[in-house]
């Protein structure tokens, strides 16, 4: 029997993951599927359209056996400690394998400039020179990776891989890498045989169209949110806060500046993102700057974090045998709800829920202490 892992964010829970569930279970009709999933708010600094409740009712309806939560400090980083975060709660529950979907084809390819990232000095100050030079590190790094290998990756999931990978051999475990070809673009807006991106589906959503046919679960489960819908909020947190943003997680020295300065003259999120940007600040590395201030995650309490629970939000009977069997070899704690010092990066994640809910469900706050993880009967 194979321990299948992987990692989503479930933003939403669409037919392209639905699609990756089945091509799985085609090749390994004997198996686990484990998925660790974002829950409030994503790596993007964006905000997540499915409370992590409905995202495992969702994901165990429709062929995933334990679902576990990754916590905010991780799921909201850049993506090599997003990968970080992912891979060792995977690693910790036993699995054999890692699936992922890629925009390319080539994985070794992929795998190739995981090996030249890792340990590489020639690497390391190519890309320190290139951010001297004014470059963002994406471009920089990008830009190591051509001038070394010749080979240009840029695409999200094509990026994420890389970091999926570099995770697995610093493990130096034996776990077996499949990538799966994604059928669309990550950021496209297009529709081909009822399968659409993410984003496509989010930005549908918001505008009130019908997205009945690109999901597997009824569009009543979605939440009508985006971070515009926090910005009363973010507003008021960046005013009060005496200039004093640079304490929070990436914001770093002189952006902090055109942050005060451009949120008194932007009439919503989207505004204030394109007053802030420059060359050197990606619209991603922005989007989570400001979501670590909404969210008060600060840059010392990110300098302690490490995994050292895992919360398990849902699983089927099947799931719930698997994890019996295997509890006494995890040296963490495994639980279910939020309880009191049992680790920093749980408060955290607390707190995010709690900020999520001010523009969703205030009864999401009661369910951090009292849920139950959700158990369905053995999927098919």
């Amino acid at each position: 029997m194979h321990i299948i892992g992987l990692i989503a964010e479930y933003n939403p829970f669409h037919n392209g993951h639905l699609y990756q569930i089945n091509k799985i279970k085609e090749k390994y009709p004997d198996s686990i599927l484990i998925v660790v999933v974002s829950s409030s708010f994503t790596q993007r600094g964006d905000v997540s359209i499915l409370d992590k409740w409905t995202k495992t009712q969702i994901a165990l309806d429709n062929g995933i056996d334990i679902v576990v939560e990754l916590p905010y400090v991780y799921a909201t980083q850049s993506s090599d400690i997003f990968a970080n975060g992912a891979v060792t709660i995977l690693n910790k529950l036993g699995i054999d394998t890692l699936v992922f979907g890629t925009e390319s084809d080539n994985i070794d390819t992929i795998a190739s400039i995981a090996e030249l990232q890792l340990n590489n000095q020639e690497y390391d100050n190519l890309v320190k020179k290139y951010l001297k030079e004014g470059l963002n590190y994406p471009t920089a790094t990008n830009k190591a990776v051509m001038k070394l290998s010749g080979i240009k990756i840029d695409t999200p999931n094509d990026l994420l891989a890389l970091s999926y990978i570099k995770e697995v051999k610093k493990l130096n475990k034996d776990i077996n890498i499949i990538n799966i070809k994604r059928t669309n673009s990550y950021h496209s807006f297009s529709v081909e045989d009822n399968i659409a991106s993410a984003t496509a589906i989010r930005n549908k959503n918001l505008n009130n169209e019908n997205i009945s046919k690109l999901i597997p679960y009824s569009p009543k489960l979605l939440q009508n949110i985006s971070m515009n819908s926090f910005y009363p909020y973010l507003k008021y947190k960046i005013i009060s806060t005496n200039n004093n943003i640079n304490k929070y997680q990436t914001v770093e020295e002189g952006i902090e500046n055109r942050i005060i300065k451009s949120i008194s003259i932007s009439n919503n999120y989207e505004e204030l993102i394109k007053n802030i940007k420059t060359k050197r600040y990606t619209y991603n590395k922005i989007s989570r700057m400001l979501l670590h201030i909404l969210n008060d995650f600060t840059k010392e309490e990110a300098l302690n974090i490490n995994i050292d629970y895992i919360r398990v939000l849902g699983f089927t009977t099947k799931g719930q045998e698997y994890l019996s069997k295997i509890k006494k070899n995890i040296t963490i704690p495994i639980i279910t709800g939020y309880k009191k010092n049992i680790s920093k990066v749980l408060d955290i994640e607390l707190k995010a829920t709690k900020i999520y809910a001010l523009v969703t469900d205030m009864s999401l706050i009661k369910r951090e202490y009292q849920i139950k993880p959700i158990i369905k009967e053995n999927n098919d």
